[in-house]
């Protein structure tokens, strides 16, 4: 019957504690384990991947992990096992003191779900530690009248433990005059105390020495010693005494260092030094004794160091009064403190990414914000919030935790980085703040190509230039960052002329600077264009262009160029033909020269600069015309000798100079006849020479005109038949090109028929060309030229002073030049 009984009692219990068990559970909405303190690092504490719903292996995989707030971490997670281990050792004593029941209370995250769990673990208290009288020694004065029965209050032990594990019981040393009493206060606290059994005497023994062990009730059993001397005196028997065995005092926890908190009292029946009462703090353990001063003379409780509600809410202070003598006798001080909001709010960067693409849409998590304040009631009410009009916002996470997202997309050309400044709040009065600053940095993709500041750019350089010129500069500006921003300068593969653009200018690739590779001349040409490629580093790279158009600006550089009259290659000297019967204004000849440059460089100007005959004959300034400028007279010589120069209009201006011989006559008789004045006699034979030469021309040219009649009717013949055969494929293909001369865009249309005769004479020439200047610029065939055919008569005329005379003459006639009566002599004396 007794046995079913306890049956019946032990399945009730277990259902009790089964239902209990669901109603925490279900309640709690935590996770809560228990673990004995004093463990080794890494002990088993829970299995907290199963609590949490998760495999072992994905501890790791998701980001789980412990946060808590101020204190070192004691416990960590296995990421092999998923369990929840001890990080180091644990010391329930340190970490709540004697409070009966010991949570340690932290949060575990779920990083990639940023869910937040909490976990309390209870510290189940070991008896790792001895009951300590936190003195070696104590000494007590005893008046040898004191009667048997009289008590003497003795040092307590502490023991730092909790429950049966802390101090149970004292127990004295044998001996014939004291025995141990324990007395409780308030139910709990143990006080022992030494009883008199036997009345003293000083004169038999004066020293008792006594020890009291004082022992908890764990196993095994620990034990602290004290060891009491007892030194028996005279007429001192009332110990002093407290006028209530505890006080209370409550106050805030801002008041200042020094203030006075209460007043305790204690009296003593005894008179004279007896009754000399002083008050000492007992020695507590913890800093107590750092934190309260009581004054040994008046009993005032006094503040040494500020307090903080956070830190501890609640003291409980022992103290002694003791009198002259030594009796002492114990109260309590319970000091309340009350909270006040002096702890700002604080901020805790739970997780946070450090960057953020550009291309990232609203929405996109940055950071996850933790906020506490260590106040209570609405001093511990927090709000946070994100200061200026940033695209950022906070959104509410589960308990005190955040997350800080975009609100829209960003712009790293815009802004770059970002300075975040979050400001936490509590709810008291007046309200305290925090700051938070984040720095964020916006990352770069390639989305912008170079760009430069024009389309279009023109550059000017002077010919001549040295090579290896800087022309131009050229700037693109890319606003990405690095690689993406990274610009270089190329040039557009192309020709000029045949020939590559890279063999006339080059680009610095990372300056965009222009070179010229060789020295430009205007005259071959005027301007080059060119494209000019910026093209980032980004991935792909981007690129722009610009077309750089570069002007070669003209120098003058090139000498005038007299093309008529041509310069004899043989050294002779041309000779126009001038009649006697020429008017003012009569055409002798002209002049024509052009000048390869440009502009004002090659602006020509003519003008005489020597004449021999002053005043006989005007050149135009801008026609290069030579014209008579009076009526010639018989006595002008027959030969006229005239210096003209043609002149641009550069800076330097540059010039040149042709001279010009003139014969006076009308007919080539008469210029034969009067040859002998073009050359002055320095002696009778050079005269008589003369005179042979005048009759050998004169001869030969009667002879060479019947001779030129013949051979002349003979190649018409034959010319005209040649013409009707070739009518069909020929045309004004057949001018050559050498007839025609170009000046600034105007053709002159050139052709010069003439006469050679040569004579050779006393080693010495002279050539003379006697155009008709009416004539000059008659168009003529080029058939009609090509069939002009040479008569070449040598003899020797005479001798001199022992060496040979040789006259040899040399006529060439056109056909169209007798039509034409156009004349051209050419005597060349050797």
């Amino acid at each position: 019957m007794t046995d079913c009984l306890g049956l019946r009692k032990g399945r009730g219990l277990a259902l009790l504690c089964a239902l209990l068990g669901m109603l925490c559970g279900n309640g709690s909405g935590q996770i809560r384990y228990a673990v004995p303190e004093e463990l080794d690092k890494g002990s088993f504490v829970g299995n907290i991947a199963k609590d949490l719903g998760l495999e072992p292996q994905e501890v790791a995989e998701r980001g789980v992990r412990i946060v808590s707030r101020g204190r070192t971490q004691l416990f960590a997670l296995s990421a092999r096992s998923g369990s929840l281990v001890t990080e180091g050792r644990v010391d329930r004593e340190e970490l709540c003191a004697q409070s009966a029941r010991c949570l340690v209370k932290f949060n575990v995250l779920i990083e990639d779900k940023l869910k937040i769990f909490e976990v309390e673990v209870e510290i189940k208290d070991i008896n790792d530690n001895a009951p300590d009288f936190l003195t070696e020694g104590l000494e007590i004065k005893i008046s040898e009248l004191t009667v048997p029965g009289t008590r003497f209050a003795l040092k307590t032990a502490f023991d730092p433990d909790v429950g049966v594990n802390s101090l149970q019981n004292y127990q004295l040393s044998p001996n014939d005059y004291f025995s141990l009493a324990v007395k409780s206060i308030s139910g709990e606290s143990k006080y022992p105390e030494l009883v008199l059994e036997r009345a003293l005497d000083r004169e038999e023994q004066e020293v008792h020495q006594l020890v009291l062990s004082a022992s908890d009730g764990g196993d095994p059993v620990r034990s602290g010693n004290l060891y009491i001397q007892v030194i028996v005196l005279d007429a001192n028997d009332n110990p002093p005494a407290f006028t209530q065995p505890e006080y209370h005092v409550s106050v805030r926890e801002d008041v200042p260092v020094g203030t006075r908190l209460l007043r305790v009292n204690a009296t003593d029946p005894d008179e004279g030094f007896n009754a000399q009462v002083s008050y000492i703090l007992d020695k507590m353990p913890g800093k107590m004794a750092q934190i309260f001063d009581l004054d040994a003379a008046t009993g005032d409780l006094s503040l040494l160091k500020s307090l903080d509600y956070e830190d501890a809410m609640f003291y409980e202070i022992k103290m002694e009064a003791k009198d002259g003598p030594g009796l002492f006798s114990r109260a309590k001080i319970l000091v309340t403190v009350l909270d006040v909001n002096d702890n700002a709010p604080e901020v805790t960067i739970t997780s946070l990414t450090g960057s953020v693409p550009e291309e990232a849409t609203a929405g996109r998590e940055i950071a996850l914000i933790n906020v506490h304040d260590r106040d209570s009631g609405q001093n511990g009410q927090v709000t946070v919030l994100v200061l200026g009009n940033l695209p950022f916002t906070l959104e509410k996470s589960i308990g005190q935790y955040y997350r800080l997202v975009t609100a829209r997309s960003l712009d790293r050309e815009q802004v770059s980085e970002y300075n975040l400044t979050l400001r936490a709040t509590d709810g008291g009065t007046p309200s305290l703040s925090t700051e938070t600053h984040i720095t964020l940095h916006v990352t770069d993709i390639n989305d912008n190509p170079p760009a430069f500041a024009h389309a279009s750019y023109s550059a000017y350089i002077p010919e001549n230039n040295s090579r290896g010129t800087s022309i131009f500069s050229v700037t693109a500006h890319d606003p990405d960052s690095d690689n993406n921003g990274h610009v270089t300068y190329a040039l557009n593969e192309d020709t000029l002329q045949g020939t590559p653009l890279s063999s006339y200018v080059s680009i610095n690739s990372d300056t965009g600077v222009l070179y010229a590779l060789l020295s430009f001349d205007y005259e071959q040409f005027r301007e080059l264009q060119l494209l000019v490629t910026a093209r980032d580093s980004g991935d792909p790279p981007l690129s722009s262009n610009a077309s750089v158009t570069l002007f070669v600006l003209d120098q003058n550089d090139n000498v005038p160029e007299i093309l008529y009259p041509a310069f004899p290659t043989d050294g002779s000297t041309g000779v126009e033909l001038a009649p006697r019967s020429a008017e003012p204004g009569y055409l002798v000849t002209k002049v024509v020269a052009v000048d390869r440059d440009s502009g004002q460089n090659a602006w020509l100007s003519y003008r005489l600069l020597k004449a021999s005959e002053p005043g006989l004959f005007a050149v135009g300034v801008h026609t290069g015309e030579v014209r008579t400028a009076r009526a010639l007279q018989d006595r002008d010589a027959l030969k006229q000798s005239l210096v003209v120069a043609v002149q641009d209009h550069g800076q330097p201006p540059l010039s040149a100079t042709v001279t010009l011989t003139v014969a006076v006559a009308d007919s080539i008789p008469d210029v034969l006849a009067d040859l002998g004045s073009l050359e002055p006699s320095h002696d009778s034979d050079a005269s008589d020479l003369t005179l042979y030469l005048v009759v050998a021309v004169a001869v030969v040219s009667c002879i060479f005109l019947a001779f030129v009649i013949v051979l002349m009717a003979l190649r018409v013949h034959r010319w005209h038949k040649f013409r009707l055969l070739q009518t069909a494929s020929r045309g004004l293909d057949g001018v050559p090109g050498m007839h025609f001369v170009g000046v600034d865009g105007v053709r002159a249309f050139l052709q010069t028929y003439s006469h050679e005769v040569s004579l050779t004479a006393d080693s010495r020439k002279s050539h003379l060309i006697f155009p008709q200047p009416n004539y000059a610029d008659t168009l003529i065939s080029h058939d009609s030229c090509e069939k002009s055919e040479p008569l070449l008569i040598s003899q020797d005329l005479l001798e001199a002073k022992g060496e040979p005379k040789l006259l040899e003459v040399s006529f060439f006639l056109s056909s169209n030049s007798i039509k034409n009566s156009f004349t051209s002599v050419i005597i060349r004396k050797l």
